[in-house]
């Protein structure tokens, strides 16, 4: 494999290390089966490789892998053969704990449509604020912080009150 001119293998390898698993998380909350996930993780990957984009810091480099894998996911389900296909997953348990509120919990938010899935998975599962979740998305901070709002409401109608008790 010839080296990149801006990136040793090392880099890349220091990248992929430090973002694979949330982007394989991210992509899964879209796709729901291992196998186009880890596709879309490749891609997103060698996307990385091919346009060599300069990161002005760490936040800059997860907002631009995020976005990108989001993009590649919606491209996937928009797919026609997407549509002919049935899910080999569907037959299989989802790989949560035995808890089965947590059960619930996970399914509820892999329900969630696109836009709300993100901010819930970088809010609640990430860590971030809404004003950094905002950056990276390039929206602004109320409109994450009414997608959180919007995406709770959903949770709390489609799974009732029994998520919200202690």
């Amino acid at each position: 494999m010839e080296q990149s001119l801006y990136r040793t293998d090392r880099d890349i390898e220091a990248l992929y290390m430090r973002h694979h698993l949330m982007l394989y998380r991210v992509c899964y909350s879209f796709l729901k089966n291992r196998a186009d996930t880890e596709d879309a993780v490749s891609e997103t990957f060698i996307r990385l490789i091919r346009k060599q984009p300069a990161f002005e810091s760490e936040k800059h480099e997860t907002a631009w892998l995020v976005m990108t894998a989001e993009n590649i996911c919606r491209s996937m389900l928009k797919h026609w053969w997407r549509r002919q296909k049935e899910d080999i997953d569907d037959f299989f348990d989802l790989s949560v704990p035995d808890n089965a509120k947590s059960k619930r919990v996970l399914e509820a938010v892999l329900a969630l449509p696109p836009k709300y899935k993100t901010v819930v998975y970088m809010y609640y599962y990430e860590g971030y604020s809404t004003n950094e979740i905002a950056e990276m998305l390039k929206r602004k901070p109320s409109t994450v912080r009414n997608d959180l709002h919007d995406a709770r409401v959903l949770l709390k109608e489609r799974s009732g009150d029994d998520f919200y008790e202690g």
